[in-house]
């Protein structure tokens, strides 16, 4: 996952991006280090914050633009 690389490239502390994604520090390191697996719905939130799609995140593309948003 490139959630690490992700968080470095904008700057941003663990404690920051947890805040973001209202979990705790220790849950957020938890998913850099794959100690615990991440719920479709902070994926989802992941992919907006870094404004990739849950594939690059996921590796399963190299290709960072995010895919066109329904309405």
């Amino acid at each position: 996952m490139r959630i690490k690389e992700l968080r470095e490239q904008e700057g941003l502390k663990q404690a920051e991006l947890a805040a973001l994604l209202n979990v705790r520090q220790n849950t957020y390191s938890q998913y850099e280090t794959g100690k615990r697996e991440i719920s479709i719905d902070i994926l989802i939130s992941l992919a907006k914050i870094f404004n990739v799609s849950a594939d690059y995140i996921l590796e399963l593309t190299d290709v960072d633009e995010p895919y066109p948003r329904h309405n």
